[in-house]
């Protein structure tokens, strides 16, 4: 398990809210700190959404899956509510299982997007599939 602050919420991103992405501006303003890189469990597909920006979408699958690089934040409780509903659909926020078998908050995408997006999966994470 990771230790935390009190009053703080583990957020597992794999997208725009990474560091070097236009949106960590986001996580900075929330009062979130950048905690370290991890991977989620071997169970993800990621999908390059059609969307301006373009943004990755993280769906879990029922078989099969591959293990995705995320970046762990600490976010105050104060700032999740707000941050939250500012995420527009299809992606949302749900429950991530880590490679070590731990379930954070984190970015998880509607299963519908997948039927107009690209299977990014094999890159193993945003940064990777854009060469960052």
């Amino acid at each position: 398990m990771m230790e935390q602050q009190k009053n703080t919420i583990i957020v597992a991103v794999c997208g725009l809210h990474m560091r070097g992405f236009p949106l960590e501006q986001q996580m900075n303003g929330c009062g979130a700190q950048f905690i370290r890189e991890a991977e989620s469990a071997a169970k993800y597909k990621l999908y390059a959404l059609p969307t301006v920006p373009a943004k990755p979408g993280m769906i879990k699958q029922s078989e099969g899956g591959a293990a995705i690089s995320v970046e762990l934040w600490e976010m105050p409780v104060a700032s999740f509510g707000g941050f939250t509903a500012s995420i527009p659909a299809p992606l949302g926020i749900g429950k991530v299982e880590l490679a070590d078998g731990e379930e954070v908050s984190g970015f998880i995408c509607e299963g519908y997007a997948a039927d107009n997006a690209e299977d990014i999966t094999a890159y193993g994470g945003w940064r990777s599939f854009l060469g960052r």
